[in-house]
């Protein structure tokens, strides 16, 4: 008896898949390094200064890690409450942090204990930064306020109350010490100067602001908050440029690459967006296990780092020119030494009998109820695919029904709740032209076979005039397009050298354009 022959699945080209340089740039990182971390990763901050050591502020703890380190070289554990905002001096020698207690901490790096105690917010303080100048630190807080303070005294210098919700981020001017941008959840970005008594600019966002971001040349601003992205232009009284939205939950960080040409957006959906600072399309995406909080760029980009909700905290290092050309270059791997009972050098003869396992077959879920003749399942299975974007399965599985003669049996007896799942499906890849030559027949066998009941189901109905908008805008495609290569014959006809041919019997002579093309 013969063996069961599994379903063949055709395999088809990846649409839209374009190895760019951004590309090559962005996958060429090592497999990421997992650290467990004693609660959700709310910050990172690298030191500007060599060997750039970075900051992960995680629960009531701030650990600082080495370049290539997977234990922290330094822990400032000197808080009585949830930790946040651990950020660097430019000289990368102190280190500020707020905390659920309302009390801002300063550290120096080479120490533990904290230099400077900084009294004065009465509730969590989420934004630390410090100045240009290294003398004074910017602070906000869920008690709607920002502050400055005065680190060899001290003492607060100024209060600003003009948000009416949380100040969740802030971002300090590298060019101008008097100068700072905070977000708040009330949803809007002011602008101060320390030496005005109120904001001097103020944007609004729309969503609760969780992240800023500055472009070097500070004439840029970056905010994120919702699932949107937007781009300030601080120059013209910070008008609108750009407003992005790629992410499916909140964006939570932003970032910039080391030559500023690329804006990184991290997401509570998991995924890492990079965009082209140029026309701010999207040219790569990581994808992460958990939820991203915070995310880091190394200086030259040489490391990413993500801190996800599930105290994970992810490092990828780039490689080496060496392993880069290693891995670009390997060859496929040869069996072990120990396979070899005569040697690893060892060449088979001609006259040498290869003795063979025999494979045993796995067979996928819808072949095996195919190989039962429960086609109906087997077709409700292969639907199940449609989620994990292989359509392609889907298609195969309808295709051997077809071939078989039972694909009429496995599209009936069904009620509205699947029927409206394989319209949906339909809808979605009907005019593919790779899936077209199966779902077409299949689109007119199920109005073959329910036709008695069109007008019974809202649900179904709707998903028909969807298919039938579809059928008619495609309809529409194809006779434009037939209409443009009817010109386009006519184009290359009349631009074509004509030739003399002689009529044998004849003085005449007749004309021929040499129309020698290909579509």
């Amino acid at each position: 008896m013969a063996s069961f022959k599994p379903t063949k699945i055709q395999v088809y080209p990846k649409l839209g898949e374009k190895v760019t340089q951004d590309t090559l740039y962005w996958k060429n990182y090592k497999a990421p390094v997992q650290i467990k971390e004693f609660g959700a990763i709310t910050s990172i901050d690298f030191s500007p200064v060599a060997p750039h050591n970075f900051a992960v502020t995680a629960f009531t703890r701030i650990h600082i890690y080495g370049p290539f380190s997977q234990e922290p070289v330094k822990t400032l554990t000197r808080f009585k409450d949830t930790a946040y905002c651990g950020r660097f001096r430019s000289d990368g020698q102190l280190l500020v942090a707020g905390c659920e207690d309302s009390v801002v901490r300063l550290f120096d790096v080479s120490g533990k204990a904290a230099l400077r105690m900084f009294r004065g917010h009465t509730k969590a303080v989420h934004v630390t930064d410090f100045t240009s100048d290294r003398y004074q630190i910017l602070t906000g807080s869920d008690d709607y306020t920002c502050r400055l303070w005065d680190i060899p005294n001290a003492t607060e210098l100024n209060s600003y109350r003009e948000h009416t919700d949380y100040v969740r981020c802030g971002v300090t001017s590298k060019l101008n010490r008097d100068l700072f941008i905070t977000g708040s959840y009330d949803h809007t970005l002011k602008l101060f100067d320390a030496r005005a008594d109120k904001s001097v600019m103020t944007m609004d966002h729309g969503q609760p602001v969780e992240s800023l971001l500055l472009y070097p040349s500070e004439g840029l601003l970056v905010s994120a908050g919702g699932r949107h992205v937007k781009v300030w232009d601080l120059l013209k009284g910070g008008q609108p440029l750009v407003s992005m939205k790629n992410h499916h939950k909140t964006v939570t960080c932003l970032c910039l690459s080391s030559n500023g040409q690329r804006l990184l957006s991290a997401s509570l959906d998991r995924h890492v967006k990079v965009y082209n600072t140029t026309n701010y399309k999207v040219v790569h995406n990581f994808d992460y296990a958990a939820s991203i909080l915070s995310l880091a760029l190394a200086p030259n980009d040489e490391s990413i780092v993500a801190g996800m909700t599930n105290s994970i905290l992810s490092i990828k290092h780039r490689k080496s020119p060496e392993e880069s050309a290693e891995v670009s270059g390997q060859q496929r791997r040869t069996p072990s030494y120990r396979v070899f009972v005569k040697g690893k050098n060892y060449a088979p003869k001609q006259d040498d009998y290869l003795v063979s396992k025999p494979v045993k077959q796995h067979l996928a879920k819808y072949d095996k109820q195919l190989r039962t003749f429960n086609v109906s399942n087997s077709l409700d299975t292969a639907l199940t695919w449609t989620r994990l974007r292989k359509p392609e399965i889907t298609v195969a599985v309808i295709k051997e029904l077809d071939r078989r003669g039972t694909l009429k049996n496995a599209l009936a007896g069904r009620d509205e709740q699947w029927l409206a799942r394989l319209l949906n499906f339909l809808i979605g890849n009907l005019v593919d032209p790779r899936f077209a030559a199966v779902l077409a027949p299949a689109a007119e066998m199920i109005l073959d076979v329910y036709r008695r009941v069109v007008g019974q189901s809202p649900l179904v109905d709707r998903q028909l005039l969807r298919l039938q908008e579809l059928l008619e805008r495609e309809i529409d495609y194809q006779q434009d397009l037939l209409e443009v290569l009817g010109m386009l014959d006519t184009l290359f006809a009349s631009s074509l050298p004509r030739l003399e041919v002689p009529h044998p019997g004849t003085s005449r002579c007749f004309y021929w354009a040499s129309c020698n093309y290909t579509f």
